[in-house]
């Protein structure tokens, strides 16, 4: 009998007033008892309507109906059918808004934790199970795959499964992508991207790191190098300001230096290499899931931490539960408002940020009401440092170094959905780099696609 119990499993986490104090993990994870509770609340129907949700198509019943058996590392081999990164996507994916909105529990109650099933079943096996993965037999060609995030791990995955010698340059020293500079590690937890890279390894993938394409090579001289098609999953890490006074000043970064410095260069450590300041009081300009990061991280520096957001909170962009986790912690939410300056003192530093009040008028292109200035309410916060999490676009090195290669207005190359195809012959693309700043399981997705484009394109130009 299915367990009817309306509300999930709550998952055990770290207390607020604990966390708020350290870089650990925030949520705990299920135990094998809280796994098979959750998992009998599944109705296992008939037409999976949570997968048409999953950018993956992780075959959701079915590894769900074997964690109610208690087979964990059944289910575990049943998500890596089609995901590459469980682990991660049981973390930060927004199944909220995915496979979970489609769940039939969610119609009369809470629905099945689709999510924090994934993490359990990753984490078992990951700490389980003794095998290990073995490279294919290989197939005789090569592919290059440009940048080590999300969209590049999982097409280099599945290209390597289908026997393709698969080499991954990625620009920083370290793979990962976002996953190892954007998101913080009380989120998602290091070691745990760097399992999922080491499975790749044994699969045959070569990684070669601190290789900037576009300048250490261009796409073309990676063809004249022998790779028979190249994806491009080179992310959108060029940041986004507002263009306000002041935004030049000491004591402004962009989120995505900032989480970069942290996580990746280990900043926050004493005596890093690459230091960063601690400032007493923090702006976070923004409400997206990278705003949090960097609001929640630098609280964890000792910061008094203000969310400044235009819009309410029914329009904050970032996760429900991502906002529900800062608010816990003491992270301020300043709504409806928006900055007009950053004042400096005769150094050029930080000592505040002007704003002014807003109210939200009738929509926009976007669909959400436009927020519009109340004349008259400026106001001053005193800080001193400015974090502007304003969105990502991809850098154009890429594209403006590849003949052929078409992008749109924002930069992002031009890519067909279903195969990654560009307008260049034996140039796949997906990501960030195509969309412009997305999730990473739709990243992943994009991964995949540009995996059975290329496998295609290959086999058809061979046959």
């Amino acid at each position: 009998m299915p367990n009817m119990n309306p509300k999930k499993c709550p998952m055990p986490e770290q207390a607020p007033d604990v966390r708020n104090k350290n870089f650990e993990e925030v949520t705990l994870g299920y135990t094998a008892e809280m796994a098979v509770e959750e998992a009998q609340r599944c109705l296992n129907c008939k037409n999976k309507p949570c997968m048409t949700g999953c950018p993956v198509q992780v075959k959701i019943p079915e590894f769900i109906a074997l964690v109610a058996e208690g087979k964990f590392l059944e289910a575990a081999a049943k998500i890596k059918e089609t995901s590459a990164l469980p682990a991660v996507c049981g973390r930060v994916c927004p199944q909220e808004s995915q496979c979970e909105c489609h769940c039939v529990r969610g119609i009369k109650g809470e629905a099945v934790a689709i999510g924090r099933l994934e993490r359990f079943v990753a984490d078992y096996a990951r700490e389980n199970s003794t095998e290990k993965a073995v490279k294919p037999e290989s197939n005789g060609h090569k592919v290059a795959i440009v940048g080590a995030g999300p969209a590049g791990l999982t097409c280099a995955g599945d290209l390597a499964r289908m026997g393709y010698e698969v080499t991954v340059f990625e620009a920083l020293h370290t793979a990962g992508g976002v996953l190892m500079y954007g998101i913080p590690e009380f989120r998602l937890p290091k070691t745990i991207v760097q399992k999922e890279i080491d499975t790749l390894k044994d699969l045959g993938v070569e990684f070669v790191l601190n290789f900037v394409v576009g300048r250490s090579e261009t796409i073309d001289e990676l063809f004249g190098d022998g790779y028979e098609a190249i994806f491009v999953g080179s992310g959108a890490g060029l940041p986004t300001f507002i263009g306000v006074p002041g935004e030049n000043a000491n004591g402004v970064y962009s989120a995505n230096e900032y989480l970069t410095r942290i996580n990746l260069m280990k900043a926050y450590k004493e005596n890093a290499d690459t230091p960063i300041y601690h400032a007493k009081k923090v702006a976070v300009v923004g409400g997206g899931n990278v705003a949090m990061d960097a609001a929640r991280t630098a609280l964890r520096l000792g910061a008094e931490v203000h969310v400044i957001y235009r819009r309410s909170e029914a329009e904050l962009p970032a996760r429900a539960e991502e906002v529900h986790h800062a608010k816990e912690e003491g992270i301020i939410f300043d709504l409806l408002t928006n900055p007009v300056e950053i004042l400096t003192d005769d150094k050029d530093w930080v000592t505040g940020i002007r704003c002014i009040r807003m109210e939200l008028g009738e929509p926009d292109a976007s669909g959400r009401r436009r927020p519009v200035e109340i004349p008259g309410s400026e106001f001053e916060i005193e800080v001193d440092e400015v974090i502007m999490s304003l969105g990502t676009s991809p850098n154009p090195l890429i594209s403006s170094t590849t003949y052929g290669l078409d992008v749109n207005r924002r930069k992002c190359i031009v890519a067909e959905e279903e195969t990654g195809k560009t307008s260049k012959e034996g140039v796949y693309a997906g990501g960030d780099a195509v969309t412009g700043a997305a999730t990473v399981i739709l990243a992943m997705g994009a991964g995949k696609a540009g995996a059975k484009g290329i496998d295609e394109y290959i086999k058809s130009k061979n046959a």
